[in-house]
């Protein structure tokens, strides 16, 4: 590995998840990082003093102009679009996606990332998730340092409220997961009610156009549907689903869905179900695909 190259692999990571937080997106948070080492490649960077703060102002320019290209092409589109989930398995993490989900990143919360304008999201992200100073993000979206801080202002209060806390205990969230398939496949629909929070929300993504793109909220509504699930038991597998208990469905070794899970003072707080055939072929790795782990199992209850 050259000089040059080593240089910037030192900051990969880091780039990459900088990335990932702000497009949602695994494959167009992997090419702004390529398209950061073409110009970091093409560029004089002999008088840059923070090689790691002049490669994260490169990455947020690309990831901004991602956004606002993003918003432009969804003005006229009603279709629920989840973020991509990243999914590692309960016998340890995958080292690519360490960084991704360094300080555990829900699905949740980049749900109402996408609901900022890309200006709010670039300068909450920055800011509260990496501590970039305002004069920095100020100059990449080209507003003063003053505006900047508003922006980030306004996007915190937007995320504040609208994304529960979750427990950190990962033995509980399983627990609590667990319980809602057992008692979904049992068809209980007072033990469903029981195990959601009483402003449960549920977001099912199926794709572009498709029938099974679906919001619900409250425990009863959800619990209605969710008794659906219950034929889907055998086949869900533990999963780490953005550093947080999930479940990948699979079928004669296909697919089906993914399904993330915000346990907050434990109960289900929201449910997001990613089930796009498409997405799911290019997101999801079977552990039983990768050499050397041990096959899934199905959830116990």
């Amino acid at each position: 590995m050259d000089e040059l190259t080593e240089r910037f692999e030192e900051h990969r990571a880091h780039l990459r998840a900088v990335a990932y937080r702000m497009l949602g997106s695994v494959a167009e948070a992997d090419d702004a990082v390529q398209d950061a080492w073409l110009r970091f490649d093409r560029a004089d960077t002999s008088e840059v003093e923070n090689l790691g703060a002049w490669l994260t102002t490169v990455v947020a320019r690309l990831c901004l102009n991602v956004l606002r290209s993003r918003e432009q092409r969804r003005e006229d589109s009603f279709d629920l679009h989840l973020p991509d989930p990243v999914i590692s398995y309960d016998d340890g993490t995958d080292p690519e996606h360490e960084a991704v989900l360094a300080d555990s990143v829900g699905l949740a919360l980049l749900v109402v990332l996408d609901t900022l304008t890309p200006a709010e999201r670039l300068a909450f992200v920055l800011h509260d998730m990496f501590a970039v100073p305002f004069d920095e993000i100020a100059a990449v979206i080209e507003k003063s340092t003053a505006a900047t801080r508003q922006l980030a202002s306004r996007a915190r209060r937007r995320v504040q409220g609208r994304v529960p806390t979750p427990d950190t205990d990962p033995t509980r969230q399983r627990e609590v997961v667990t319980a809602f398939f057992a008692a979904a496949r049992d068809g209980d629909l007072d033990a469903l009610v029981a195990v959601l929070d009483p402003d449960v929300v549920l977001r099912s993504d199926g794709g572009a156009g498709s029938r099974f793109s679906v919001t619900l909220s409250g425990a009863r509504t959800v619990a209605g549907q969710a008794v659906t699930f219950g034929r889907l038991s055998p086949f869900a597998r533990p999963a780490l689903v953005n550093g947080a208990a999930g479940v990948v469905v699979v079928a004669d070794g296909r697919p089906l869905s993914v399904m993330a899970f915000v346990v907050a003072d434990g109960r289900i707080a929201a449910i997001d179900v990613l089930s796009d055939a498409e997405r799911l072929q290019d997101l999801v790795v079977l552990p039983d695909e990768r050499e050397g782990d041990a096959p899934a199992v199905a959830l116990e209850g």
